[in-house]
């Protein structure tokens, strides 16, 4: 027996923010990152509408890139305090990732952040509250999944919460929001919407519900996401619900080991002074694991599926995958995304030394790679990788070299 769950209700298009008039409530804590919804007047907005609705309104602002630990626990203490009936995070994949992770604090004060990442282990939420998500960036769609990315800092990991009890009960999938994403934003989260619509049809869980979703977001993707880039705010709408379309693919069919690799290289490097970027790391590792796991028969013929959905020709399963990277990597060239680590600098942008050197790599190797093979994403992929195999692709992800294992 297999589950297909998503949010009750899903609002988009246009001016879908207003649906916020509709619940039903006595207190809302709207949880934030940065100041981007404070900016461009969004959070005024929703704070209206809920008043409207007749709803006390309390705010948990200032939620950073890559949520920690302690942010967690720190907004779940406020939720104790003001008792908020529903919880609604807006704003990119990491205000709305934390807002779920705090809501299990909330609902559990006992727990632990350990007992947290126990796969699909949590108890039953909606005692105390309801979720409503609101994304205003076009990747991680969050606002739909039963995920979540927290980081430990004290251990430079990203750890994924999985369980159907934290997918929101109300999404708002508004491209209104979606316009103020800055260029570099865009194309890493399209390119982490591509990596969830890709893994997510080729995982071992797909099924004829999570199909449809995956292909046809991969199509939307490779229509959209250059000309989202470049300013074409038709193509933001349409890739913001890509995106969507994608996670509700990924949510039910799960992910692979680009994502594991991702989670586990993604703050590995932190004291370095940077990050690699979660839709970049994706963009980097996704040519890479494609051609690892094409040694598997089923996988390989799933790409080929895919390149033949986009229109990449070839006659063999091969030339199809072959052509498949290859496209895959000619988006990343035009969405100024580098293709491997050593050339991923500290701002992100390709250079010709990255800022994490050789060495440093090497060293943490076989750290990253027992994390990434324990990841939760891991399980569904299509090939099992042993520890001598992870390293190997790190490396052939770190080098951009060929991977022919």
């Amino acid at each position: 027996m297999a589950r297909f769950t998503l949010p009750r209700d899903l609002y988009h298009g246009k001016g879908s923010l207003e649906a916020l008039k509709t619940l039903e409530g006595k207190r809302a804590m709207i949880c934030v990152g940065g100041g981007s919804m404070k900016k461009f007047g969004f959070l005024d907005r929703a704070a209206a509408y809920l008043k409207e609705a007749g709803m006390e309104v309390a705010f948990v602002e200032g939620i950073e890139p890559d949520p920690s630990v302690e942010t967690v626990m720190k907004g779940a203490e406020a939720m104790q305090q003001f008792q908020p009936d529903w919880i609604v995070a807006m704003g990119g994949g990491s205000p709305i990732d934390a807002a779920k992770a705090m809501w299990i604090k909330y609902e559990y004060p006992e727990t632990t952040f350990e007992d947290m990442c126990k796969v699909f282990g949590l108890p039953k939420l909606r005692r105390k509250a309801k979720f409503c998500a609101i994304p205003s960036t076009s990747g991680t769609a969050t606002e739909v999944t039963a995920f979540s990315i927290i980081t430990d800092y004290t251990k430079g990991i990203k750890y994924p919460i999985a369980d159907f009890e934290i997918t929101p009960d109300v999404a708002i999938v508004d491209p209104d929001l979606a316009e103020t994403m800055p260029k570099k934003l865009v194309a890493h989260t399209g390119m982490d919407a591509m990596t969830h619509s890709v893994e997510a049809y080729v995982s071992t869980a797909n099924c004829d519900y999570t199909d449809p979703l995956a292909m046809h977001s991969i199509c939307m993707i490779q229509r959209d996401l250059v000309n989202s880039y470049n300013g074409d705010m038709d193509a933001r709408a349409s890739m913001h619900n890509a995106q969507c379309l994608a996670g509700m693919a990924f949510t039910n069919a799960l992910l692979g080991i680009v994502h594991s690799m991702a989670h586990k290289t993604g703050a590995a490097f932190a004291d370095l002074g940077a990050h690699i970027i979660h839709g970049a790391a994706n963009a980097m590792y996704l040519p890479k694991v494609i051609a690892y796991n094409a040694k598997n028969e089923t996988a390989a013929k799933r790409y080929a599926e895919i390149a033949d959905r986009m229109g990449l020709g070839g006659c063999t399963v091969e030339e199809k995958v072959a052509n498949l990277i290859a496209a895959l990597r000619k988006m990343s060239d035009e969405l100024n995304i580098p293709h491997c680590i050593r050339a991923y600098g500290a701002d992100s942008y390709p250079c010709e030394q990255g800022f994490v050197p050789e060495d440093v790599f090497l060293a943490r190797l076989p750290e990253i790679a027992k994390n990434a093979i324990a990841d939760a994403c891991t399980g569904s992929n299509p090939r099992q990788p042993n520890q001598e195999e992870m390293e190997k692709l790190l490396k052939c992800c770190y080098y951009d070299t060929e991977v022919d294992f």
